[in-house]
């Protein structure tokens, strides 16, 4: 805005017509630095235009300062007269400012005439007085100081000269202990003793530049009090005395003291009895000598020391410091009464709960005295028997002292419930006048004592539990009470069973509550109950109960059949109603009854050939064909049928039962081949031989077969042994011995022909009719098995599973120089249907022979040979059989 202003004057200065208005400028003014606000620096007049009448329209204005500054101003002296004065901000300070300003004035009267002037201001230097520093330029500095610290340095005073001229600081009074150097540091000279010099000190400090211009501040020191001195007593007195029998609280002194430090303040002291006394004890705050133990004159130790010495303590401070101490001494008066004492004068005793009533629990003279001299002063007696619970307890007899129990108290009577403590109180009295007493005060407490053993609220526990039930549930809560008074605190705690054969620990017990909660799974069909025992302890005493879990069937295991895969074939023509390949299912379920089951074929029974019997109640069912195949009609198009057998567990439930119960189901597979009609073959050949090949076989978990065959194997071996051992004995006996090569008979002897031996050889070879085959569900193979015998094998990829023809190989072995011959006959058709019938003849052998069923025997015609041929021929045979 006032630039705004300034261009706009010096635009009309430059535009309009300039007339020298300002009378007395341009000039030069001087002010010395440091000029107050309002000091007028040059005057000077403006004169108005005839045209103006005299009339100003814009009064002088300082448009411009070189340098720039706000220290000058224009102020009207009246009659068109001004004057430049000092606005006093900032502050004209020659050591830190410009050393001239050019002031540019600006008028205009009323006719539109200007005048623009300039009046230069020196500044002139001034020699100012010293400056002070920090707190002490503001206000009055005040310093603590410790009394007794040591002569040092105390402050230091921070001056400066404007004129960076030398000061000098003017020293203190000698009646301070303090002086100033010429750096300014204010130095002690001595220690200051709060209890002897003055607690405050007022320094003017002078500080004078080298003109003689000076400056004054103030600097309060204050002498801070510190413990050092002793209290000492203002109590002149030493001697007291006091009559005996004083009640305590009698006040036998006031002990006062004062602490040198604490002169201007009352003193806060501390008193004390340093000396061992039972009679007297002091106020810790205010000094009061007070009785507070029963002074009785006529016994020692007064009646020989009357004069009771007390040393009392005075300290400023209750955890040590200063003290003194004043030694005083009570003279103990004697007079004609004391009234019996007793030591101690509260008795505390301790009982266990059940004592027997009427035993002495104190006997109370025992621990009382009167030590009057003469009797009937010295005799007294215990009454008034009070307090709580004095009903339970009587002086036997009365006034003896003798404390007994009047009946048994029990911490569990529901009439005093948990009353452990019984406060009395006896008085024992003077029997001669003025009858003076004392009153004991007897706290008896009760002991409770562990009578009571922890009781189960039952003596056994039964919990049941869901076998499903999940790990970590509470399964129940036992829960035991102990009668005694206080309650006992109750720990549980298994200390026997509990355990499954997987797990030592399947059941944990809360030791603080008694929640029984599982750790381990529980399976019903492998344990149905669980026993184990809980102990309950107090820590003295224990209990304990058993407890029982059953745990609860639920239907969580699938019935398991076997086979639960099964494949075989069946002749077109099978009759209804019979039993398919003999095929039996066998099923068992852990957690099901075995007539639980039900059978029925979910998928693959197309027409209903097949059904099961029974259909439930049974663990075991026979597939059987419900209705016979129809390939001709074109009912029947399947040959091969893979039935989904389901079994489930829920035949005993009723239909309501079986919407809410949980009903397992297994399967299990087959795969049943029809096989056609065979189409009959009209042999060509004039003979056949039926070959009947049979394999014994046995099952891998049979672990016996191999051991019998093992042993058997074994015996057989030794008994070969046995009999070569025999035919080699028998051979050597009856066979002479070969004549030597150069040996000559003595007699020609006709050459005697050898006759040939001919050996009976039987070859039998067992071999196993495979009529099914399925698939290992495991290695998902294909195999053959026996329906009969149940024997398996591997079946080849490129052998068909056929009926093998049984066919009879008869080697004949002549004698017509070695040769061997086969006869193959043509079978008549009688022979062809004895051929049909062959497997079973094969099953039932007739009587007499000796030919087992299946095995192909291989005959050698038999000649007539010689007694010799005859006899290894016989032995041959026994070696056969």
């Amino acid at each position: 805005m006032k630039s705004t202003f300034l261009l706009f004057i010096l635009l009309r200065v430059v535009s309009g017509r300039r007339t020298p208005l300002l009378m007395g400028l341009p000039n030069t003014a001087t002010v010395e630095e440091n000029a107050p606000a309002g000091v007028s620096i040059y005057t000077f007049n403006v004169t108005g235009s005839p045209l103006s009448s005299g009339v100003v329209a814009i009064h002088p204005t300082i448009v411009n300062s070189n340098p720039l500054t706000e220290a000058f101003a224009l102020v009207s002296a009246g009659d068109l007269m001004y004057r430049v004065v000092t606005t006093g901000n900032p502050v004209l300070d020659y050591e830190t400012m410009p050393k001239s300003f050019d002031l540019q004035i600006f008028v205009e009267d009323t006719a539109g005439r200007t005048d623009l002037s300039t009046l230069t201001v020196q500044l002139a230097d001034k020699n100012e007085r010293p400056v002070f520093w920090g707190n002490m330029a503001i206000q009055t500095v005040r310093i603590y100081v410790l009394e007794g610290t040591p002569p040092g340095l105390i402050y230091r005073v921070n001056a400066t000269d404007p004129e960076h001229g030398q000061l000098k600081y003017s020293p203190l009074p000698e009646s301070v202990p303090f002086w100033v150097l010429e750096n300014g540091d204010i130095l002690s000279k001595r220690e200051i003793d709060y209890e002897k010099d003055p607690h405050s000190y007022f320094l003017n400090i002078t500080v004078t530049d080298p003109e003689g211009l000076n400056s004054t501040k103030t600097v309060n020191i204050n002498i801070i009090n510190i413990d050092d001195e002793s209290p000492y007593f203002t109590t002149k007195q030493r001697i007291y005395r006091i009559p005996e029998e004083q009640s305590p609280g009698t006040v036998v002194a006031n002990i006062t003291a004062k602490d040198p430090d604490d002169e201007d303040s009352p003193s806060r002291l501390f008193y004390s009895i340093q000396s061992s006394d039972t009679y007297f004890s002091i106020n810790p705050s205010t000094g009061v000598l007070q009785v507070t133990g029963r002074m009785d004159r006529d016994v020692p130790p007064l009646k020989l020391h009357p004069n009771v010495s007390v040393i009392v303590r005075v300290e400023d401070s209750p955890h040590g410091g200063h003290s003194s101490e004043m030694e005083i001494t009570v003279i103990i008066g004697d007079i004609n009464d004391n009234p019996p004492e007793c030591n101690p004068s509260t008795f505390r005793k301790e009982i266990n709960e059940n004592t027997t009533a009427g035993i002495v629990l104190l006997d109370l003279r025992n621990s009382c005295k009167d030590v009057d001299v003469d009797p009937p002063n010295n005799l007294f007696s215990f009454t008034g028997l009070s307090g709580f619970g004095s009903n339970n307890f009587a002086l036997d007899p009365a006034e003896s002292g003798r404390l007994v129990m009047t009946e048994s108290i029990d911490l569990e009577n529901p009439s005093t419930p948990g009353i452990e403590v019984y406060s009395l109180a006896v008085r024992v009295q003077d029997i001669a006048p003025p009858n003076y007493s004392n009153t004991i005060y007897i706290y008896i407490r009760i002991k409770p004592v562990n009578e009571f053993f922890p009781i189960f609220s039952s003596l056994s526990y039964e919990f049941n539990v869901s076998e499903i039930t999940k790990v970590g549930s509470t399964i129940g809560k036992v829960t035991a009470s102990d009668a005694d008074w206080p309650p006992s605190v109750i720990t549980y705690s298994i200390i026997a069973g509990g355990g499954t054969k997987d797990y030592t620990n399947a059941f944990w017990i809360s030791p603080s509550n008694g929640d029984v909660k599982i750790l381990a799974r529980l399976d019903y069909e492998t344990t149905q109950k669980h026993f184990f025992t809980v102990q309950a302890s107090d820590q003295e005493k224990t209990a304990t109960a058993s407890v029982t879990v059953n745990v609860l069937e639920v239907n969580d295991e699938e019935p398991i059949c076997s086979p639960s895969f099964y494949s075989f074939q069946i002749p077109v023509s099978l009759a209804v109603g019979t039993n398919v390949n003999g095929f039996r299912i066998q099923c068992q379920d852990r957690d099901s009854d075995p007539r639980s089951f039900r059978y029925f074929i979910k998928e693959g029974n197309m027409n209903n050939h097949f059904t099961f019997s029974p259909v439930a109640g049974s663990n075991t069912s026979r597939l059987i064909l419900a209705s016979p195949f129809d390939y001709e009609s074109g009912l029947d198009t399947k040959w091969i049928y893979r039935l989904l057998v389901y079994i489930t567990d829920d035949n005993l439930l009723s239909a309501k039962n079986k919407a809410t119960h949980l009903v397992k189901t297994g399967t299990v597979t087959l795969s049943i081949r029809v096989i056609p009609n065979p189409t009959t073959v009209t042999t060509t050949t004039p003979s056949f031989t039926v070959v009947t090949k049979r394999e014994n076989l046995y099952l891998d978990s049979a672990w016996y077969v191999p051991f019998v065959t093992t042993l058997g194997g074994l015996m057989l071996l030794g008994l070969l042994g046995h009999l070569g051992n025999l035919l080699a004995r028998w051979l050597c006996a009856h066979c002479p011995p070969a004549p030597r090569a150069d040996s000559t008979p003595l007699i020609n002897a006709p050459e005697k022909k050898k006759p040939k031996k001919e050996v009976a050889l039987e070859m039998i070879k067992l071999n196993t009719v495979f009529d099914g085959e399925a698939r290992d569900p495991v290695t998902g193979k294909m195999y053959e098995f026996n329906t009969q015998s149940g024997a398996r094998r591997w079946k080849k990829s490129n052998e068909p599973l056929q009926p093998t023809a049984a066919m009879q190989v008869t080697p004949s072995v002549t004698g017509n120089g070695g040769q061997e011959t086969n006869s193959a006959e043509v079978p008549s058709k009688k022979e062809t249907k004895e051929k049909r019938k062959e497997p079973r003849e094969a099953a039932n052998p007739p009587t007499g022979s000796s030919q087992a069923p299946g095995q192909d025997r291989m005959e050698v015609p038999k000649r007539k040979e010689e007694p010799e041929g005859r006899e290894l021929l016989s032995t041959a045979q026994q070696l056969r059989h």
